[in-house]
């Protein structure tokens, strides 16, 4: 069987990126029409073969969604992405589309094996849902060519289309409201540059503290994750040496953990120090207050990501770029207000 031709043939043959042979060939902007017929013309003389779904008429948009995720997003404790992944299905699917979801090991993904399912052209676009690594998405991108949509994540190369949460401005406005309820002592549990969300979070919290003329030690940033990404209570969230009379924690799961930790010292919630979370989702059970946390709205995020990856299949206009969702307060049971 002879060899199908891959976008990085073309690529390599006329001397572009792969992204310019894909634009060109999908019809979207970016380049003179001379330019366009020239790579539209040597990829007819190679016989490249595009997707099948990407041949029919753009009306019929019943499209075959990839679905990646990290191994390291599918543990026990991170049901915030397998609820992300089952409303991308649902909102898929509500759109006559199907989806296929690939979990990725860390070893393919330190060895840049490209996804099972994009063998083939098994699928027409695909959604990235949770952080891969940089060069691994690059690698997928100079060899398969495929249109892309991060979820919940974006790598702020300039060249991208991603779906976030408006994490700095949601961390700010939590800081502001510990404030609002008389606290000043605030630490910040999260480790910072964990990921893009922890760290956007952290520099919220940093300009509410900032702003209200507050000076923070360094042992008030306590970190709860190690490198493997993975958050561990017993050799993390350590206490400081001064107590604060509110934890900021990066997310639900890292408040759920600390207010455990806290009752293991003898230490009261709300009543002795006060704990806010983050993303407003928690699994059943692994908390007994209820958490005064940030909303991310995770369905308007990934139907969002599913309409902009099915106008990219299409070559539909769509809105290029890094799209930031705004999210709300969620005022519940965890916070005191200080006299």
């Amino acid at each position: 069987m002879a060899k199908s031709v891959r976008l990085k043939d073309i690529a390599d043959k006329i001397g572009v990126s792969t992204v310019t042979v894909s634009k060109a060939l999908s019809g979207q902007k970016g380049m003179s029409e001379e330019l366009r017929e020239k790579i539209n013309a040597l990829a007819n003389d190679m016989g490249y073969v595009p997707p099948v779904s990407r041949k029919a008429d753009f009306t019929n948009k019943s499209y075959t969604i990839g679905v990646l995720i990290s191994e390291h997003f599918m543990s026990e404790y991170s049901s915030f992405y397998t609820r992300m992944h089952q409303q991308v299905s649902q909102i898929a699917m509500d759109k006559g589309c199907f989806t296929m979801l690939e979990v990725i090991s860390q070893e393919n993904e330190e060895n840049r094996t490209i996804p099972r399912l994009l063998e083939d052209h098994k699928v027409d676009g695909i959604v990235v849902v949770g952080r891969l690594d940089e060069k691994y998405l690059r690698s997928i991108k100079e060899t398969v060519g495929i249109p892309m949509v991060f979820l919940d994540f974006c790598n702020h190369t300039g060249d991208e289309d991603a779906v976030v949460s408006d994490s700095y401005n949601g961390a700010y406005c939590l800081t502001n409201y510990l404030f609002d309820m008389g606290h000043k002592d605030i630490a910040y549990v999260g480790t910072r540059l964990a990921s893009g969300a922890i760290t956007d979070r952290y520099f919220g919290y940093a300009k509410s503290m900032m702003e209200h003329g507050i000076e923070f030690s360094s042992d008030w940033i306590i970190d709860d994750r190690g490198p493997d990404g993975v958050m561990d209570p017993v050799n993390y969230f350590k206490f400081p040496e001064r107590m604060p009379t509110a934890f900021f924690c990066n997310c639900d799961m890292a408040a759920s953990m600390m207010i455990k930790k806290l009752h293991e010292h003898g230490y009261r919630v709300p009543d002795d120090i006060s704990v806010v979370g983050y993303d407003n989702y928690l699994f059943p059970g692994l908390c007994d207050i209820r958490l005064t946390t940030y909303g991310v709205d995770t369905y308007e995020m990934g139907r969002n990501a599913v309409l902009n990856l099915i106008r990219k299949i299409s070559g539909e206009r769509y809105r290029q770029g890094i799209m930031i969702l705004e999210g709300h307060m969620i005022e519940g049971e965890s916070v005191k207000r200080l006299k």
